[in-house]
């Protein structure tokens, strides 16, 4: 895997972008991974404890962390001291973003209302990120991806129709809202930078894009009076498509989402006369006989070991991929070439693997700016020119603020 090294001097497109990040957990974190790995200067405001994302660990080391807080500075406060928020505040006036994922109304009770904010920076664009949203009936209950993962339908359409409905294995809806909320804040960065209009609030519930993802589930309901019953790997739009075991125990997915891949894929496996089959010629014909269909793919795949399927599928131009864990990816020569994984510098392992930057911008590429923060590793540089260095020595001093470097560290 390739090693990728952090450059300093990298500058991003969004240089001069400066955020101030006081989310927890992985919707604001994947958000501002965003901005940050663009070049945006993301300022994490950590509580004491740190972000509540550090403690999910792997053997100790805080590989999540790693990821989603490369290229971003850390500053940890006490929220309870009364400094904690007139800190928050004077981070906020020379902010273009703010990024929080408080219950509804907690802002408001630290002092630091949307009105408070635009009343000494108009400009700000304020990110409110929730379970359930600043309005409607559910805003003041708590609310994680997980119960927006059940709620929204999702869970009820995952899974096998004979089994329970199956929740995500993965931060779904949390990484979904990260990226509307990186699209929105730019959108809204884009009507004071380029428009020459004020700031405003982004109302960012983590229900709202896990609905708009999931297709027009509702509207099919509507007209067809179907719940659409759990159907696995296999999909209710398209037909084949499903994952098939082969001889040597491997998986092997399958999508044919036109017309002429199914021809193919039945033509290749030497069963060209389904093209002819009315049971079989069309798509919707095919969904009617979805488990001949699954019979006859699947026996031909389980004839032949994952390597030799994926020679023969290739080879016959049919859209046949194998089905890879985490122990594949790591050496897998596509992963690899393509550099979609690599191995960053950590002072506890060494290097660990991590996702590379996702869009790929030809002449401003995103980039490897500075590892995942300690707790605090850059308090003194960012609030000292604020409040001066006695006065920051004084909170340090009382445990208000931790500052990694310094010797009474607070824990």
């Amino acid at each position: 895997m390739h090693r990728k090294a952090f450059d300093a001097s990298h500058i991003g497109p969004l240089r001069g972008v400066k955020v101030v990040d006081l989310s927890r957990l992985v919707a604001g974190n994947m958000l501002t991974l965003q901005l940050a790995d663009f070049g945006a200067d993301v300022v994490k405001v950590e509580p004491l404890k740190g972000d509540t994302l550090r403690a999910f660990r792997t053997q100790g080391a805080e590989v999540f962390w790693k990821a989603y807080a490369r290229n971003k500075r850390s500053v940890c406060i006490d929220f309870h001291h009364e400094a904690g928020a007139k800190l928050i505040a004077s981070l906020a006036r020379d902010a273009d973003v703010l990024v929080e994922s408080f219950r509804p109304g907690t802002l408001e009770k630290m002092g630091l209302s949307p009105q408070t904010l635009h009343a000494a920076n108009p400009k700000l664009v304020i990110v409110r990120v929730s379970g359930w949203g600043q309005t409607g009936p559910y805003r003041g209950r708590p609310g994680f991806g997980t119960l927006v993962e059940g709620y929204s339908g999702f869970a009820a359409m995952n899974g096998f129709g004979d089994r329970e409905p199956v929740l995500p294995p993965m931060f779904l809806g949390d990484m979904t809202a990260g990226l509307y909320g990186a699209h929105a804040a730019m959108v809204a960065l884009w009507e004071t930078r380029v428009n020459g209009g004020d700031g405003q609030v982004i109302d960012l519930s983590l229900f709202d894009p896990m609905i708009s993802i999931l297709g027009p589930q509702v509207a099919n309901y509507q007209l067809t009076g179907d719940v659409k019953a759990r159907t696995g790997s296999r999909s209710s739009t398209t037909c084949p498509r499903n994952t098939y075991e082969t001889a040597d125990g491997r998986w092997l997915c399958i999508s044919t989402s036109t017309q002429s891949m199914a021809q193919r894929l039945f033509a290749s496996i030497g069963r060209e006369d389904m093209n002819a089959d009315p049971r079989y010629a069309t798509n919707s014909a095919r969904l009617q006989h979805v488990e001949d269909v699954d019979r006859v793919v699947g026996d031909f795949i389980r004839a032949r070991t994952l390597a030799d399927n994926l020679a023969f599928f290739e080879h016959a131009e049919v859209t046949a991929g194998p089905v890879l864990d985490a122990s594949d990816l790591a050496d897998d020569a596509y992963v690899t070439g393509r550099e979609a994984l690599v191995q960053i510098e950590d002072d506890e392992l060494g290097h660990v693997a991590v996702h590379n930057v996702v869009a790929r911008l030809s002449a401003t590429p995103g980039g490897f700016t500075r590892a995942a923060p300690k707790k605090g590793e850059h308090s003194r540089e960012i609030l000292a020119p604020l409040i001066g260095e006695c006065a920051l020595d004084e909170l340090i001093g009382c445990g208000a603020v931790i500052d990694a470097h310094h010797d009474a560290v607070r824990a």
